[in-house]
């Protein structure tokens, strides 16, 4: 597990695997990967940030991820994976988020994306180096790099691409 304090000030945990805090998780964060690109949202407000957002009454943490991904970026998820949660301690109480990793088949156009200006595509080195004002504060702390680094090391990005081993189907 490792923690850190983000750009708030606001102590954050960070752990890989299925469950790793006893707290249920009431938000998402879904890194997805499009062809080869990462898919990002242009959030109106804090700018360009992978899709998330608070899990609604009766839905389930994987459910709460393919929706925010269509809702905010108009993405299709092929595959969704779950790699971890952090745990952000705010000044009211700490809340953990679930990290999914997700393939994603198609693009659609919609008519509006929520608070967002759409998707948004970029390559892994914009991605690694998000030190300029476009990105959202929730890009610029451990969580991305570290998870992209655990992406890796796990080979996620190519065993579920269709050009990877399982062809992206499952």
């Amino acid at each position: 597990m490792k923690s850190f304090f983000d750009l708030r000030g606001q102590l954050v945990r960070l752990a890989f695997g299925e469950n790793p805090f006893p707290q249920e998780p009431k938000h998402v964060f879904v890194l997805c990967r499009y062809r080869d690109r990462w898919l990002l949202t242009d959030h109106k407000k804090r700018g360009w940030e992978f899709p998330g957002g608070k899990i609604e009454a009766g839905e389930d943490a994987k459910d709460a991820a393919v929706r925010e991904v269509y809702e905010e970026t108009g993405g299709v998820v092929d595959r969704l994976v779950p790699i971890g949660q952090y745990q952000v301690f705010d000044e009211r109480e700490a809340f953990v988020k679930k990290i999914f990793f997700a393939t994603i088949r198609e693009i659609r156009q919609r008519p509006h994306y929520h608070e967002t200006n759409g998707p948004l595509l970029v390559d892994e080195e914009t991605l690694v180096k998000p030190l300029n004002d476009r990105f959202s504060f929730l890009m610029r702390d451990s969580v991305v790099a570290e998870s992209i680094r655990y992406l890796k090391e796990n080979r996620l990005p190519d065993i579920l691409s269709p050009e990877g081993s399982e062809n992206g189907k499952g």
